[in-house]
Parts: structure tokens; C-alpha cells; sequence
């Protein structure tokens, strides 16, 4: 069994997927060839922005647009404490210091209750300016952005949507990677909608930003790339990688979103009352990059990732250790009351094999020694 199965989703689309592939070696068109451009076409319809702009990977388009908007050091960046590494990482990296909020145990996401609370921590100490948020679209499902938009116009505060796992899922039919002043997602194999290598994108409304994160992308490149008007990065996606896409965006629109909703309506029925399954509230809609359980404790959780392995069944844990606890920010002053929630999650879940293209008899199969354990 496998926890995300790349190799059976090729296998149904092998035809176009080698055929687009061949396309561009036949043509030679590696670096910014004419797909890269068609398919942030077809993003940016998709999603429902104005403006996609590719680049090599997830972290650098959180990158870009931290460029683009100036966020620089004695600027304090609002971030989840329970998330993947990058999302605070590109905080630092940008001279900036991220501030750790706690998130929702329903849902995993960023708690705005406990944003504001931090946001105004922070204005009352005096030592940094609040420049963003950067909420994250966690295990597929989009973050409360009705509420975090409140707030981030509340305190003049700017909003970067981390949907690198949130891709295709929605508020009331509003796309993920639409809210706040820009997002981005990833291509890493294993998201919802994934390359054959590593891959990225910024979704945008604002012409001027678009603008400067197409120049920032290309060495701050101005009229051609000969002539560079401010420092920037090398950050482009390959023209074989957006051709892979190109086949898996149509796939994934047709059916893999709809498909991986039915396998988490399969682990439900199988699960409801025997593990703590996801939330989803009420006008939420997700794409489920991960299906994830609460158990009641470490032990348990463990004791159940052992057993499942016997078995031949894959598990993860994201993540195992909370963003305020990662050496890289030992420097930076934390108070553990605050992390309550996070410092939870972290002992006791655990995400199961989810993909399109898994069967309903191996989700019982996973149900059944889930079952066998707890009872």
C-alpha cells in the first residue's frame, strides 16, 4: 500500500504524460518554454486570480513575495506554530522575525482568536513592527480567513496565503489560493496537485505585485534579463515539469478532487467514534493533502503507527516537533503557555494513506487494524 501513490495515478495518464514530456524534448524548450506560460494561464483561471507566476519551488514563492513586499528586519510575521518548517523559515531568511500563533485543534489551522491576541502582544511590547500573516491551508483544508482578513485590516496588516497543501480546496466556492493579498502554493510530488520534481507558484490579484515578483524571479531582471534593475533570485519552473502538470491539472479537476473527498467520506464512516477524525466546518471544502487522526495520547499514537506498519500500511506524523521548538529559533523568546494546542497535536496524530486513487478495500483494510488496536 502506498501512503500517496504517484506510481498508479502515472499509470492512468502514462499516454499524456509521456507525450507532453516528449513535446518539449523534440523541442528543446527546457527553460521557459511555451507550457510555463499555458499553465499559469490555466492556474490563474482555475484558482480565480488575476495573476500566476511560476518559480522552482514552494519556499521560494513565499520567498518572492517576501521580497516583493519589503519585509525586512524589526518586522514581526504572524505564522502557525504547528506547520512545516519553511512557512517561518522564510520569515528569517528575510531578516524578519516570525511570530508563533497557536492554531485550532479542529481543524489545525491558525487560531484567530489567538492571532489578535499575539498581534496586539506584540504592539504593546514596542520592539517590532507587525508587517503580515501568513496563515496556512493545512492537510488540504483553508484557513478561517473570514475572520483573519478581519483582523489583518484591523492592524493594517498584510496576508500571504501558505496554500502549498490547500491547493483546490475552498470557502463557499472560493478557491483556495485566492485569499488575502497573495498566496502560493507547491508542486512537491506528493501535494495535491504535484510535479515530477519541485515546483512553485505566487496567485495574485495586484498587477504591480505580479510585476515585480516576474522581475525578482529572473535575477531582478528589467525590459530582458541583460538588463537587472534590483537583486534578486533564480527561481523558474522547468518547461518538462509544467507539461507534467498541464495533464495532472486537467486530471485533478475532472476527478482526483472529487475522489479524494469520497475517500475521506470512507474513512469516516469507518472511523467516526473509534478515533478522533478531521473537521470540516460547514462551507469548507478540502482537498485533502493529508487524512489526519487524533489519538488520545503519544503512546497511543505510536503504539498504532507500530501496528499499521506490521501491517504493511504507511503512516506519517506531521509534524512531530512545533515550529517554536526547532533549533533554528532557539534565539527567539517563547512563552509554552501559549502553544497549548500545538504542543498537543504534535503527540498525538497521525495521517493515514490518502490519495484518489486508493481503493475502498484498502481504506477498510487501514480501518480494520486502526479498529483492532484502539478496541
Amino acid at each position: 500500500m502506498q501512503f500517496r501513490d504517484l506510481k498508479a495515478q502515472y499509470q492512468k495518464y502514462k499516454a499524456e504524460i509521456d507525450s507532453a514530456i516528449q513535446e518539449v524534448l523534440l523541442n528543446a524548450n527546457f527553460i521557459g518554454g511555451k507550457q510555463v506560460g499555458e499553465l499559469e494561464a490555466l492556474l490563474a483561471e482555475y484558482v480565480g486570480v488575476k495573476h500566476c507566476i511560476s518559480c522552482a519551488n514552494g519556499t521560494e514563492a513565499m520567498t518572492l513575495v517576501a521580497m516583493a513586499w519589503g519585509i525586512k528586519a524589526g518586522d514581526a510575521v504572524f505564522v502557525p506554530d504547528f506547520t512545516f518548517f519553511s512557512t517561518g523559515e522564510i520569515v528569517s531568511f528575510e531578516g524578519a522575525t516570525p511570530i508563533f500563533v497557536d492554531v485550532d485543534r479542529d481543524t489545525f489551522n491558525l487560531d484567530p482568536a489567538k492571532l489578535e491576541k499575539a498581534i496586539r502582544k506584540t504592539i504593546a511590547k514596542g520592539k517590532l513592527t507587525p508587517k503580515a500573516i501568513i496563515p496556512v491551508d493545512l492537510f488540504g483544508l483553508p484557513a478561517n480567513y473570514p475572520e483573519i482578513l478581519k483582523i489583518a485590516k484591523k492592524y493594517n496588516l498584510l496576508v500571504l496565503e501558505d496554500g502549498a497543501q490547500g491547493f483546490g480546496g475552498n470557502i463557499n466556492g472560493q478557491r483556495a489560493c485566492s485569499f488575502g493579498d497573495a498566496a502560493t502554493t507547491s508542486f512537491f510530488p506528493a501535494k495535491p496537485l504535484g510535479c515530477y520534481g519541485d515546483g512553485g507558484a505566487v496567485f495574485t490579484n495586484d498587477d504591480e505585485l505580479a510585476q515585480l515578483v516576474k522581475s525578482l524571479k529572473v535575477h531582478g531582471k528589467g525590459d530582458n534579463k541583460y538588463d537587472n534593475v534590483r537583486i534578486g533570485v533564480n527561481s523558474r519552473l522547468d518547461t518538462i515539469q509544467a507539461a507534467v502538470l498541464k495533464v495532472k491539472l486537467k486530471a485533478f479537476i475532472n476527478h482526483e478532487l472529487e475522489d479524494v473527498n469520497r475517500v475521506y467520506r470512507h474513512y469516516n464512516e469507518r472511523l467516526d467514534g473509534v478515533v478522533e477524525i478531521p473537521v470540516i466546518p460547514d462551507g469548507f471544502y478540502s482537498s485533502f493533502a493529508q487524512y489526519t487522526i487524533k489519538l488520545k495520547n503519544k503512546e497511543q499514537r505510536d503504539g498504532l503507527q507500530a501496528k499499521l506498519k506490521e501491517q504493511g500500511i504507511p503512516s506519517m506524523i506531521y509534524y512531530i516537533k512545533p515550529m517554536h521548538k526547532q533549533g533554528a529559533f532557539a534565539d527567539l523568546e517563547f512563552d509554552e503557555n501559549d502553544f497549548e494546542v500545538t504542543n498537543e497535536l504534535c503527540d498525538i496524530v497521525l495521517s493515514l494513506p490518502m490519495h484518489p486513487y486508493i481503493t475502498e478495500e484498502d481504506v477498510t483494510a487501514v480501518c480494520d487494524v486502526i479498529k483492532s488496536y484502539i478496541v
